[in-house]
């Protein structure tokens, strides 16, 4: 067995893993401006773009489970900026709507990609090209997860 393959520099999911970490660490400074922690702000994008969503829907959107989305909903539902309502038609599903707050928050938010623009110093055209590479790469491991359930 070649140990080459077990070296960390050679795994292509370390340095994802790392600059999603830095990514968000990021984030955290211009997010603690308006009260937002990332995961409840990435649902607060979704929001101030559809309005109203089914958690289901919402969970696919961000990839995210029901276990992550429960007690974050919860926790922007006692902040006010999203409320909570079962179908009349189907008990079983739940959609979740922006609030007057939520949307008011977007005035606040509306600096933060901006702000991390000028942080990550990428030319339009390197950022283009990530976005695509891993939306890319989320296709294919999107494919595969399903496959294997």
């Amino acid at each position: 067995m070649n140990a080459e393959i077990l070296k960390l520099e050679n795994q292509l999911c370390f340095p994802l893993y790392a600059a999603a970490k830095a990514m968000v660490k990021k984030y955290t400074p211009f997010l603690n401006e308006i009260g937002l922690t990332y995961t409840q702000y990435i649902v607060m994008m979704v929001l101030w773009e559809w309005e109203t969503i089914s958690v289901k829907k919402l969970g696919e959107y961000l990839y995210l489970d029901s276990g992550t989305l429960t007690p974050l909903l919860k926790r922007l539902e006692s902040k006010k900026l999203i409320s909570r309502s079962r179908a009349t038609e189907d008990e079983r599903f739940v959609y979740i709507s922006i609030t007057h707050d939520g949307a008011r928050l977007k005035e606040k938010a509306i600096q933060v990609p901006q702000k991390m623009s000028e942080c990550l110093s990428l030319e339009p055209q390197e950022a283009q090209t990530l976005y695509t590479s891993l939306h890319k790469l989320l296709g294919k491991l999107e494919v595969r997860m399903f496959a294997s359930d």
